[in-house]
């Protein structure tokens, strides 16, 4: 499975291509903060961890950014809530 998660600021989006699918978690941002409004992954990728690669790729952009977070996606919350090591980006 590809490692890249890439930002796509034209369509407000981190995305991750896998065998032809491309899974996005889109989001808003003002300034200082990305908040996350939805999260696709193709039916073709369901059951394959591609939803959490492209939550956890996303989540360290932000961190490198310097940005706060705010998870309106339930997935992201769900993945922040299961992954404490990213609750300090929570706004």
């Amino acid at each position: 499975m590809p490692d890249t998660v890439r930002d796509n600021p034209d369509e407000h989006r981190f995305e991750l291509s896998v065998d032809g699918h491309v899974a996005a978690a889109y989001y808003k941002r003002t300034p200082g903060v990305i908040t996350f409004v939805h999260t696709e992954v193709p039916d073709a990728l369901a059951g394959r961890g591609v939803g959490s690669k492209l939550v956890r790729g996303a989540l360290d952009a932000v961190r490198a950014e310097g940005l706060k977070v705010v998870p309106r996606c339930l997935f992201v919350k769900a993945f922040i809530d299961k992954h404490q090591d990213y609750a300090d980006l929570l706004a």
